[in-house]
């Protein structure tokens, strides 16, 4: 099938198909003419792709997990153990990743938490001039004075 059909079929715009092809998660056959020809394997891969992508993967990733992929029914599963170690890694990337979204979520709450207690409602006190310059006549803007 040509990529027009593919896409359809498998929710995944044409763009990031090429994406895929580009990053070697996906091959697909040439026509004489050039066209890509999609087979019915491949739909079942392109869902596997965008599983692990889902799954917090990045292609690079995925490229080295996806040989060790088999289709068993409707999606990509793995195929041996051997692809553990790489999992785990990704998963404690994701971890880290997470913490660091969590942390950073709390310091937001707690300068939420102090906006709201400071009482200021002068939304002109926190007015900002363009490009970026504070303005110098509120102290809390100017700093100490």
């Amino acid at each position: 099938m040509r990529m027009g059909e593919f896409s359809r079929r498998t929710g995944v715009s044409q763009r990031s198909l090429r994406y895929y092809e580009e990053q070697d998660l996906l091959r697909p056959a040439r026509r004489p003419s050039g066209y890509r020809e999609y087979e019915e394997a491949d739909v079942v891969t392109v869902r596997g792709i965008r599983m692990l992508l889902a799954a917090g993967l990045n292609t690079a990733v995925i490229a080295e997990l996806l040989p060790c992929m088999v289709d068993e029914g409707r999606i990509l599963e793995p195929a041996c153990s051997s692809m553990l170690p790489d999992l785990r890694r990704e998963r404690t990337r994701i971890d880290e990743a997470a913490a660091a979204l969590l942390a950073a979520r709390d310091r937001l709450d707690a300068l939420i938490e102090l906006t709201a207690e400071s009482g200021v409602t002068d939304e002109e006190a926190c007015a900002v001039e363009a490009g970026g310059a504070k303005r110098r006549d509120h102290p809390v803007a100017s700093g100490p004075r």
